[in-house]
């Protein structure tokens, strides 16, 4: 097996910054060019060009344009798939490993790619990456199978910019079809659009614990639960119309799983918080230097974490602004989270990042210490990769709190209200002498002294029922339809 089996996407045609900032390199070579004179030519200091060329940092469109020019060729000549030298493949293969979370995670210094380290020498750091790669996929058992497609979807999300034009395209649709011309859906518009779709709805009390709803596609009913404790009493049922619309099989593994999830959720914030009518509160509070995800919710009558999530999805797409979300459980863990803004999430080896536990230091886990729920909280964050600010707000579920932060870049803030607060720290995460490890008196002093008991989450220790992918117990759905099926004298 080549080396680059294991480092190289299998898509040569997708190219990422290495792949550009190393042609770059090349074609500026083969002119003759210093980086000095084709930084001069597209307005950049020679430090600029440096950074495009060793792929650390991504290039826009015109960018591209002002280099392709500068170089005597054109977009495509500059973007072109074909492979590099073999050197070249090795170089960024390399480079691309190191910047992964598995050689991260192992704390080694950084390796400088010169001329002096061979291509035996590259070949043979990649196969022991491939191979302690595989070591860890094989060691890995049912919920690392699941973290591996969290951190598979995360990534499409990120490079789609967490927007799914396909689903605005189906909301829209269905809204139009109920003659909802915009701005909040009531709950008699979410009934009227399952009764569009031919379903009558049922409320019970003995709906499966497992299930937050049901559909019978036999006789077209919805069931619901009769109580829906904090919660937003449209959530379930539009998920349930989404799940219809959507046409999804039962998944067939954790990743059908949590992608079916994932677009179902969408849909339903997007009939929740229309697209056309977001996007034009959104636009407005952006030129009033005015955004927030508070407004957004207060404005669609949504829960806070519904409204952080439509900001995400429309962000970066309406506003061209960059984005992270952050869903965070009082013990700092990280439940959910989304970036295009370059922050770095603690990771595992595999890049997950559900599971890991955030800086103190963060917003995400700042905000649990203030005593004033109510009121937003705001805090500017300077991290290893850049300076951060944050909003958050602490939400309680059956499960315990959770924060729910949206932050972006420095750069970004002008547009966003808060961003005058005073809060700022400084967090130097991934380094364990930030927050993970004890002063060292503290470590003298209790060392053997101490013995916490831990709480295990049940959930760490199981995998999912024999025979489902989802965890839900059919017998129970089927008879629970069956008993309310009995208005019909035989099955049909």
């Amino acid at each position: 097996m080549s080396p680059l089996q294991n480092t190289v996407p299998d898509d040569e045609s997708m190219l990422d910054t290495l792949t550009i900032g190393r042609r770059i390199r090349k074609l500026r070579l083969e002119q003759g060019m210093t980086v000095e004179s084709l930084g001069a030519k597209i307005s950049r200091a020679a430090s600029q060009i440096s950074v495009i060329e060793n792929g650390k940092r991504e290039l826009k469109l015109v960018e591209l344009h002002k280099l392709a020019r500068a170089l005597g060729t054109t977009l495509d000549g500059l973007l072109q798939p074909e492979p590099l030298s073999r050197r070249d493949e090795l170089e960024i293969a390399l480079e691309r490993v190191q910047r992964g979370p598995l050689y991260q995670s192992l704390h080694l210094p950084p390796l400088p790619i010169r001329k002096g380290l061979s291509d035996a020498a590259i070949e043979t750091i990649l196969r022991l990456h491939g191979e302690l790669e595989q070591l860890h996929t094989q060691r890995a058992a049912t919920p690392e199978e699941a973290r591996r497609a969290n951190t598979e979807l995360r990534a499409e999300q990120r490079q789609r910019d967490n927007y799914y034009e396909n689903l605005e395209r189906i909301a829209a649709d269905l809204l139009s079809a109920i003659g909802h011309s915009g701005g909040p859906l009531s709950q008699r518009a979410t009934a009227e659009l399952s009764a569009h779709l031919g379903f009558t709805l049922h409320y019970v009390a003995d709906l499966p614990v497992t299930t937050r709803s049901i559909t019978d596609h036999r006789h077209h009913r919805i069931y619901l639960p009769v109580r829906q404790t904090g919660t937003d009493p449209r959530s379930a049922l539009l998920q349930a119309i989404a799940a219809y619309v959507l046409g999804q099989p039962e998944p067939q593994d954790y990743g059908d799983l949590l992608r079916q999830r994932v677009e179902t959720n969408y849909l339903a914030g997007a009939l929740l918080v229309p697209e056309m009518s977001a996007v034009d509160f959104l636009s407005r509070a952006k030129n009033a230097r005015e955004l927030s995800v508070e407004d957004l919710r207060d404005h669609f009558a949504v829960g806070y974490e519904t409204a952080a999530h439509r900001f995400t999805n429309l962000a970066t797409r309406h506003l061209d602004i960059p984005v992270h979300f952050l869903k965070v459980h009082s013990s700092g863990v990280i439940s959910k989270a989304y970036q295009n803004d370059d922050v770095q999430f603690p990771a595992d080896p595999l890049g997950s990042v559900e599971g890991q536990r955030v800086c103190r230091w963060w917003s995400a886990r700042q905000v649990f210490d203030v005593e004033d729920r109510l009121s937003p909280y705001q805090q500017f964050t300077d991290k290893p990769v850049g300076t951060y600010w944050c909003t958050s707000s602490i939400q309680s579920a059956p499960n315990g709190d959770f924060s729910v932060s949206v932050g972006t870049q420095f750069a970004h803030v002008k547009w966003f209200r808060g961003r005058d607060t005073r809060r700022r720290l400084t967090s130097r995460c991934p380094d364990p002498t930030c927050c993970r490890e004890p002063s060292r008196d503290s470590s003298t002093y209790w060392n053997g002294q101490a013995w916490p008991s831990a709480r295990l989450n049940s959930s760490l220790l199981a995998a999912m029922p024999d025979g489902s992918t989802s965890g839900i117990d059919k017998v129970d759905v089927y008879e629970f339809l069956d008993r309310h099926a009995s208005t019909h004298s035989t099955r049909d």
